[in-house]
């Protein structure tokens, strides 16, 4: 059985967010050109944007790339890409792991773990968000430094590249293989 990433109260409070504010949900675009230069560097042909918000790295990655992977979009709050994903060799997560609700962060690293068969993309705010959520809370749920994020992580993956941005970081990883 697949454990909960989401609660279906906050799934509904994201649901409108996204339903409501255009500008919510649209973090990946100023992303996208470093995607699409890993992407290029790995030759990725199949892809999932986990917590794709409202799919706005895939309408960028065709205006940044001749030969654009096929992309699947991964959102719970979003009914038309809600079904839990498949593996894929490269998964981004772009301006989502901050929005977990703490109790399930768990869950989620476990899930992302579980889709990314090859490499991943990450990006984590350690801040505040300048949005707020419709009970009053920062739509940052999370708001730790590297330090803390970093042991989560690399006790699911492998750490090929980490870099600090001015709000926080994004690593690109790969897969751990399962020991014996």
């Amino acid at each position: 059985m697949t454990k909960a990433v989401i609660s279906e109260e906050y799934r509904r409070m994201q649901q409108l967010l996204h339903e409501t504010n255009p500008h919510y949900g649209v973090a990946s675009v100023g992303m996208a050109p470093l995607v699409a230069d890993i992407i290029g560097k790995l030759s990725v042909t199949a892809m999932l944007d986990y917590g794709a918000g409202k799919g706005r790295l895939g309408q960028e990655l065709p205006r940044l790339l001749h030969k654009v992977p096929a992309i699947t979009h991964y959102d719970p709050a979003r009914p038309d890409w809600a079904a839990t994903p498949s593996p894929r060799p490269f998964v981004t997560c772009i301006d989502v792991l901050e929005h977990i609700e703490p109790e399930l962060l768990d869950n989620v690293l476990d899930d992302l773990a579980r889709v990314t068969a090859g490499h991943g993309f990450f990006t984590v705010h350690t801040g505040p968000a300048m949005k707020v959520l419709t009970d009053g809370r920062n739509a940052h749920l999370i708001q730790q430094p590297a330090a803390w994020w970093l042991p989560r992580l690399l006790a699911r993956f492998e750490l090929i590249v980490f870099t600090r941005m001015p709000q926080g970081f994004w690593v690109l990883v790969e897969r751990k293989e399962l020991q014996g």
